[in-house]
């Protein structure tokens, strides 16, 4: 996708959802760190229906170190890897008040240092809490990057890479935001609505649908 592509492509994006944001409910940085944590490998949906329990009785790293890895795993067993994802929320939850004050850290290495955390979760916990520009690329982001030319790459970091490298900077800080509601409800994976793509003229997909 040429750069003028590019351009308008965010341009029609940001004309139709000018104030995008992650559709994960919280109600401080702790807890979207814990519920990008437990999105892995589950919808957010999913996690919204498990965390708005969970954090009526654990909205801080003290209550939720109180609550233990069992009474996690209670309320998240509807999510995928519950078991192993209540022990890290317990675990970065120790971490945070260990070596942060129990504040969500603005910085990369000592977010990635807490259990869970890796490149994806930083990155979205970087843009939507602290409104860093930085790309979290999800299956939904490095399928339409790669579909539409946008920032084809053969790995989630080369994706990322290539999306900082050609996203105008005007748009950069939403992008996120904007490819993966376009990704999950447009350009979906096994048959994506092209016929309702607002760009679907811009893209580089040859099969597309009507």
């Amino acid at each position: 996708m040429k750069r003028a592509a590019i351009h308008e492509f965010f341009r029609r994006l940001a004309a139709a959802n000018p104030q995008p944001t992650t559709e994960l409910e919280y109600g401080s940085p702790y807890q979207l760190l814990v519920a990008v944590v437990l999105s892995a490998q589950a919808t957010d949906k999913s996690v919204n229906l498990a965390t708005r329990k969970l954090f009526a009785v654990a909205p801080t790293p003290e209550a939720m170190i109180a609550l233990g890895e069992d009474g996690v795993a209670g309320h998240i067993k509807t999510i995928g890897l519950f078991r192993n994802k209540a022990k890290n929320t317990v675990a970065l939850s120790r971490l945070l008040l260990e070596r942060h004050g129990g504040e969500v850290p603005h910085d990369r290495a000592a977010l990635e240092a807490l259990p869970g955390v890796g490149r994806k979760t930083a990155n979205v916990v970087l843009n939507t809490v602290f409104g860093d520009p930085v790309m979290a690329v999800d299956t939904h982001i490095f399928r339409l990057s790669n579909r539409t030319g946008l920032a084809p790459g053969k790995d989630v970091l080369a994706v990322e890479q290539a999306l900082m490298r050609r996203v105008p900077r005007e748009y950069l800080q939403d992008a996120h935001h904007w490819l993966i509601l376009h990704g999950r409800y447009v350009c979906t994976a096994r048959k994506p609505a092209c016929g309702a793509c607002i760009v679907r003229d811009l893209c580089d997909f040859r099969d597309k649908t009507d």
